[in-house]
């Protein structure tokens, strides 16, 4: 069994996502925060969508929910705990709970820190992870809702999967987060030689998505905080020093 995963860059820096069981023919989109872009692209694969995937309630995750639902019919899944802040939202899920997109089973992975309420979606046998705002590309997400202490279990939570899991971020944020990384651990052969090839694909206009998480291993910090060498012992107050550095960057 195979997927069929088209990356959609919106707005500024934000990417949208179609995953399609080959199989089946069923498709869902994750966190779809522009709905023009969404549906032209379904259009012009003559796909016809099952489900709407949120991660969370932020804006440029779920604002094509209400134009993307009146237009397919389709079902929207998200956080049962932030189901209030989810438009339009038919499904609430939580840790544990499981989903089919035709045959693909989905473990739905509970990871605040950057909300109270942030999943996200891993296609358990595809091992495929769409993460929202929780992981970034040598980054993680800033803590709008969570603490410190959340994040850093939320990607604990992550780091337990096969180092081979194909990991989707919602943003563009990896040349900026990799010049971070180097601020912090430079002598990371691992990090330098992934950095030359970020800023080559960037400079051709190319994604730097989808990572994998042995690759986030060996170069984000912010998954490295118990490694890095910092100030203290406690894993958590090494993440959140990082992670106040990094809103400061």
């Amino acid at each position: 069994m195979t997927l069929d995963i088209k990356i959609l860059p919106m707005f500024d820096d934000n990417y949208g996502f179609l995953v399609r069981d080959t199989v089946s023919g069923q498709v869902a989109t994750v966190d779809p925060g522009d709905p023009e872009v969404i549906l032209a692209e379904l259009q012009s694969r003559q796909w016809q969508l099952d489900f709407i995937f949120n991660t969370h309630h932020h804006y440029d995750h779920v604002d094509g929910n209400k134009t993307i639902k009146d237009t397919t019919g389709c079902k929207i899944i998200g956080p049962k705990k932030d189901s209030a802040r989810i438009p339009e939202i038919d499904m609430g899920v939580s840790e544990g709970s499981l989903l089919k997109l035709g045959k693909h089973p989905i473990d739905v992975i509970e990871t605040p820190g950057h909300t109270s309420g942030h999943i996200c979606f891993n296609f358990v046998d595809d091992k495929i992870l769409f993460v929202g705002d929780t992981l970034f590309a040598m980054g993680c997400g800033r803590l709008f809702e969570g603490t410190p202490s959340q994040m850093w279990h939320s990607l604990q939570k992550i780091k337990t999967l096969p180092l081979d899991t194909k990991i989707y971020c919602a943003h563009e944020y990896t040349l900026k987060n990799g010049n971070f990384a180097l601020t912090i651990d430079p002598e990371n052969k691992s990090l330098q030689d992934r950095m030359a090839k970020v800023i080559d694909l960037r400079k051709n206009g190319k994604k730097t998505i989808p990572t994998t998480l042995g690759i986030e291993e060996d170069t984000n910090p912010f998954l490295r905080a118990d490694k890095i060498n910092l100030p203290g012992q406690d894993p958590v107050i090494k993440f959140s020093e990082l992670r106040q550095k990094r809103d400061k960057f």
